[in-house]
């Protein structure tokens, strides 16, 4: 066996899913107490909570007082199907994609609305493409964190602030972990079960003037279903941003979200949760620097994601593996942490490069990021030995 000691030290919480992802430090049932379960979510009380979410949301964000926040279905991909079915068309689109997410709404945009005025500008896993490329009289369609791929945009630089189209920009695993530029956005959607560690239900959508100004002058060629109306007689739906939701929300999930938003404001806001989303990636770096089987998926350090942390493994004998073989000493790896009660679902995403893939969101605890590291190293001294053995 391999002669690298079980670690001591085991994390607190094993959580580092990438979605749904771990609750809030100290979070217990009790909290859910006072949901307004049984109740209709258009009566007074629990509307008055719905609309407790977007304020909560909108402040600690620092969303712009003339933006729209609602609640929407089907989590962050109901919120941007949404916002694709009902504002593009109006003029070109261009696409980024740089992970799975991305090259859905790719597919989506290409094959199901059919937009023949489309580009799609793309880079392999752990890569952006190349931003500047984008037209500014085109309408741009973006993830600001790959979920999948752990490569980020850095800024907002390459978007003109003069731009004619809009901007609609996926930020379900950057939002509340990183600063958004509003002013450079047009619509920004997440859902609740990521960086808030929420239970899954609804979504969130914001839409700036602009957005706002293209819902209400510009129709689709296409049927829209009721789900994805957000106007009404050529006018915006206003009920859906003040807590008049689409569909029947989940009252025990809204209390969720509150609890979360509270206890965000609790520890100190938007600052606070970036800061500790980014002491999580500064962990695994440091980890990273001196590692020598493992390396991080986004190539360029300003791009590295400090929500989905994807690593790589970079050691001699995994790289002498075909594409299968990497597939079943990764998987093995990840099993191993799991069966160890370490780290929970922290496998690549299916449709990414073989790795590691570690939520550091801002309920995630440095000191239990810390704590799963030597574990880390400790299964893949474990699985080299295993294939060694097998050859």
């Amino acid at each position: 066996m391999s002669d690298t000691a079980i670690p001591d030290l085991r994390p607190r919480n094993p959580c580092f899913a990438s979605g749904p992802c771990a609750k809030r430090p100290g979070f217990s049932l009790k909290v859910l107490a006072a949901a307004t379960l049984g109740r209709s979510h258009r009566a007074t009380e629990p509307k008055a909570r719905l609309a407790e979410v977007i304020t909560r949301s909108r402040v600690i964000l620092g969303i712009p007082d003339d933006w729209r926040l609602g609640i929407v279905p089907a989590s962050d991909t109901g919120a941007f199907e949404m916002a694709l079915w009902s504002l593009l068309g109006a003029r070109g689109v261009d696409i980024l994609t740089f992970e799975s997410f991305g090259e859905g709404w790719a597919i989506d945009i290409v094959k199901h609305l059919k937009l023949q005025d489309s580009r799609v500008l793309s880079a392999p896993y752990g890569k952006l493409p190349d931003m500047a490329a984008v037209d500014p009289a085109h309408d741009i369609v973006f993830p600001w964190n790959g979920t999948t791929s752990g490569v980020r945009v850095p800024n907002a630089d390459w978007i003109p602030a003069d731009r004619q189209g809009l901007t609609i920009c996926d930020a379900t695993s950057a939002a509340f972990a990183m600063a958004l530029p509003w002013h450079r956005l047009d619509v920004v959607t997440w859902s609740w079960q990521k960086v808030l560690g929420g239970e899954a239900a609804h979504g969130m959508l914001a839409l700036s003037p602009r957005a706002v100004e293209r819902l209400e002058t510009y129709t689709p060629p296409w049927p829209l279903p009721k789900i994805f109306r957000l106007t009404a007689k050529g006018k915006l739906a206003e009920g859906i941003f003040k807590g008049e939701t689409i569909n029947t929300p989940s009252m025990l999930c809204v209390e969720d979200a509150l609890d979360s938003l509270r206890w965000a404001e609790h520890i100190g806001g938007l600052p606070a949760l970036i800061a500790r989303s980014e002491a999580n990636l500064a962990a695994v770096a440091a980890w990273v620097a001196r590692s020598d089987w493992a390396g991080f998926l986004a190539e360029d350090p300003p791009t590295r994601s400090c929500t989905s942390i994807c690593l790589k493994i970079t050691a001699a004998w995994f790289t002498a593996l075909p594409g299968d073989g990497q597939a079943k000493a990764a998987k093995q790896l990840a099993t191993l942490l799991e069966k160890q009660g370490v780290a929970y679902d922290i496998g690549a995403y299916r449709d990414a490069p073989p790795g590691l893939r570690i939520w550091g969101g801002a309920t995630v605890e440095t000191a239990d990021i810390a704590a799963l590291l030597p574990w880390l190293d400790w299964a893949a001294a474990q699985v080299a030995e295993s294939f060694a053995a097998a050859q």
